[in-house]
Formats: structure tokens, sequence, C-alpha cells
């Protein structure tokens, strides 16, 4: 099974015969628990991470219906132990699914190549991470790759009913709906981690709160974990707290500071998606449009990026100098938030931070700004401040409030100050094929790790995984890698076949 060491160790990576299978000339195939409550609350009060999303837009209605938690379904074979909207769209689900799959070919062929030697066989994965079509290719990946699986979703404007319809079709146990309340959230999670007859041994998980929860709520399941996959900044934070404080139980994967999930995931992703999701929420047309983003990180970059190309004047606020001289070599200027707040038309948080921007800025905002975040966490944009007695909030659209002052003024909060792109769009498939060949790939490698490979510490992965996923993606565009000459290898003290680039190295 592959192995490598912990970050900086330098130690080699051993492929397993299936990762050894080249790619470049074939195509991919195509052919007691909480109590329920009323509405759902505007400001998340227990996690600070279950706050990003993936949607299918704002055209699947979030209202208040009847909770799914009042009903039973079951699928057509007879499978009763999820909790889902409808289980009936599962059709339609498919066919989402079945068109992500054309654009996530690296992890169509790790299904194809690793099938046979089912790496995952005894596998009991518990994921809490966006379920939408895209994370369903994933799913179906460790399924056919011999796991089994229980899913909920990290976010509660994220899932796509349809797409979880059709998961639970197929016999993997979701409980998820777009639209859940607080309540809703930590029912699902409970449930998803508490099976008759089944106790996962793998977490799969993006923000952190499954992770919290089974550390809450049920610690002696950390006897039976094998590891923990992470794949956000607000997760991977909180596991570095639990091992700074002596707490890790288990050892936890860090994706998300993996060069794929970094330069492709962060950077491309949301420089695609940005636009998509303030277009589908406000109309606005970003030319000549004052715009201020709020930190210069790879997210960032991607929003400043696509909102310049589109004639925006684009400001941006850091407190890192060299994300500062970053954004004024790539021609932006570098303000703090106090002095550009009163003209700007749009205000973007995606710092992971909070409280970045606080009712003082809010109340100094002219009418009409929208204010959105690109960050994981819903902390970035005060919330609570804006629930006082003089304020008025109206909802005008799916994830689109107005709040209004007494004078009269309003600015427009899309989808509660959690992630734009994953609440209001949809995001690039491809993109999100990188991230999940990365995390299945961790997945592999934790529950196949001979014991004591790996302690109960966080652990990165090594430049020759990330190279991996990276070279599975050139096909599709029909790229030709070079190769180095042994003289060349020699010269550069490397190997022929990678890594190419020492730890430290900043892409």
């Amino acid at each position: 099974m592959a192995t490598w060491g912990s970050c900086g160790s330098g130690a080699a990576f051993n492929q397993p015969q299936w990762m050894q299978i080249q790619f470049n000339e074939e195509k991919p195939e195509f052919n007691k628990l909480p109590t329920k409550t009323g509405h759902r609350s505007l400001t998340r009060s227990i996690s600070q991470s279950s706050t990003d999303s993936l949607s299918s837009g704002c055209g699947e209605s979030s209202e208040e219906e009847s909770s799914p938690r009042d009903k039973l379904q079951r699928n057509s074979k007879g499978l009763a132990d999820f909790c889902i909207k409808n289980i009936d769209q599962a059709d339609f689900g498919r066919r989402e699914i079945e068109v992500a799959q054309q654009e996530m070919p690296a992890l169509m062929n790790l299904r194809k190549r690793a099938e046979e030697e089912k790496p995952l066989s005894g596998a009991k994965v518990v994921g809490c991470t966006h379920i939408t079509a895209q994370t369903a290719v994933l799913i179906e990946t460790l399924v056919a790759l011999g796991a089994q699986c229980r899913w909920v979703a990290c976010n509660i404007f994220s899932t796509q009913n349809a797409v979880a319809a059709a998961v639970v079709e197929g016999g993997v146990p979701v409980f998820a709906w777009k639209g859940e309340s607080e309540d809703d959230f930590w029912w699902c999670i409970d449930r998803s981690v508490c099976a008759d007859a089944w106790q996962p041994n793998m977490i799969l998980d993006d923000g952190g709160d499954l992770t919290h929860w089974i550390y809450k709520k049920y610690p002696s399941l950390l006897k039976r974990i094998r590891g923990i996959v992470e794949e956000s900044v607000t997760g991977v934070f909180r596991l570095y707290q639990l091992s700074k404080a002596g707490k890790l139980c288990v050892p936890a994967m860090n994706v998300n500071d993996s060069v794929t999930k970094q330069k492709f995931d962060n950077l491309y992703c949301c420089r695609e998606s940005i636009l998509d999701g303030l277009k589908r929420t406000t109309d606005v047309m970003f030319g000549g449009k004052q715009v201020l983003v709020c930190g210069y990180g790879e997210v960032g970059k991607g929003c400043c990026s696509a909102l310049k190309a589109l004639g925006a004047v684009v400001y941006v606020t850091e407190v890192d100098p060299i994300c500062a001289l970053q954004a004024c070599m790539d021609g932006f200027r570098v303000l703090k938030l106090s002095e550009v707040i009163r003209q700007a038309d749009m205000v973007i948080t995606c710092t992971g931070n909070k409280n970045v921007v606080v009712r003082e800025h809010l109340d100094r905002m002219k009418n009409g700004c929208i204010v959105c975040n690109m960050g994981h966490s819903n902390t970035e944009i005060d919330l609570v401040s804006l629930h006082t007695s003089e304020l008025k909030w109206e909802r005008v659209r799916p994830q689109v409030d107005h709040i209004i002052w007494p004078d009269g003024k309003r600015i427009v909060l899309l989808a509660e100050g959690r992630l734009l792109n994953l609440s209001c769009s949809t995001v690039p498939s491809f993109v999100l094929s990188i991230t999940a060949t990365t995390q299945a790939l961790a997945l592999i490698e934790l529950f196949n790790a001979p014991e004591g490979r790996y302690k109960q510490d966080v652990y990165l992965l090594p430049k020759k995984m990330d190279e991996y996923v990276a070279s599975l993606h050139l096909a599709t565009f029909d790229a030709h890698l070079s190769e180095l000459s042994d003289d060349q290898a020699k010269y550069l003290g490397i190997s022929k076949n990678g890594p190419f680039k020492p730890s430290y190295y900043r892409y």
C-alpha cells in the first residue's frame, strides 16, 4: 500500500500496483438526541465551521415545509435508515451524478483501476461534507473500492436534495436536506454516527463538526477510528489544536494544505464560482463596481482575478505583508477596511477568521451594498449584531436577505454569511475531482497503514502524492509531460519520477 512519512520527513512514496498503471492513453469511461425546533435560525451558536455549502443554485427552494424528520421513507430495496427530503427525486439525482462523472476523470480512473483490489474493504467511513453530485461521485467511488459509508451534510444550505436521494437509492444512508435548521444539523450528524451494528472506523470531515461531535458525544468510538481526513482550513485548525493539547487520539491527514487543494480547489474554483454565485443571487453587473475583497490568500486571489477581468475596481484588505505585497504587485490597492467601506458596492470576506466585518462597518456601508462570504465559516461577518430591534430583515429570494436600517438604507446579505458559491450556485466538477481524488487516496493510505506508521498527530500529504493526483488530470487536456534525462535528474539531485520539488517549495 502507498506509504509516506509526516511533513518534512522526506520518506519515499511507494505506489501500489494499481497506482503505477499509466492513464495517459485512456479516456475516462462514463457509459439522547437533540429535540426538534421550529424555524431555522439565522446564526450558528454551536459551531463555527459547518457553514460553507454547495447547492444546485437558488432555484431549489429552501422554504419551510414538513420536516423530513416527520416522515418515514424507504428506497426501492426497503432501506429506511436515512433522512432526506424526497426519495422520489432519485432518478433526477442520478442524472446529475452522471453529468458530474464526465468532469471527474481522475476519480473515475481511480475507481476503475483499484476496484478489483478493493483497498477500502472493511473500511466504515462516516462522512460530513457537502452533499452534491460531485461528492456523490466520491461516495460511490469509496463504495466501489470496498468501503461502507454513511453521510451527512457539513452545511445547512449545501445539499442537493435530488442527489441525496440518488445516493440513498444506491444503498448509502444519508441524513441531510437543503435548508436544515440548527437543530436538524446536529440531529443529522448524530444519526450518521449512531447505527445498529455499525460503527465507523474512518472519518472524512469538512469543517470538523463531525469530529467534534464524536469527541463530545461518543469518545469511546475513537478507539476504533484508524484515521481522520480533513479538507477545510477550519477543521484542520481544530485538529492542530487537539494535537497541541495532546487530545488528538487518532492520526489525521491534512488535505486542506495539500498543493492540489490550495492551488486548484481554493484558487481556480473560487475564480469561476464567485461570479456565478453573485450573478444568480443579485443579477449584478460587475463593470465599474467597487469591490472590497477581505483576504488575499488563494481564495482571495481567485475572487480578485475574476472580478478584475469583468471590469470591477477591486480593493484588498490584508494583515499579512507578504499577501499584501502580492496584491499590490497584481495591481490591487491594499487598504484598511475603514478607508474604503463607504464607497464599496460589494464586500466579500475570505479570510477564515471571525468578525472581519462588524457592525461598525455595516453601519457605514452605502445603500444597496452587497455583503457575502467566500471563507469556510459564517463567523467572518458579525451577523449577531444585525439581529436587533431597529433593523428589519426581509427575505427577497432564497439565500438573499435585505437588512433595512431605520433611515431606509439596506444592505444585501447573501447566504446568511455562509460560503456563497456553495450556497447559491455550483462549483466546477473538474476542480472537485482533484480534491476528491486526494481525499480518497488519503483514506486509502490511513486505512491500510501498518500500526505505528502514523502517530496521533496531523500529517500533510507528500509532494509525490500531489504530483500523482495532478498527473491523473492531464490527459483531459491532452497534455504531454517532458521527461528528465538521467544526467539532468542527477544534476538536480532528484528522481526522474519525482517528486520534482522539495516539500518547502511554494508553487
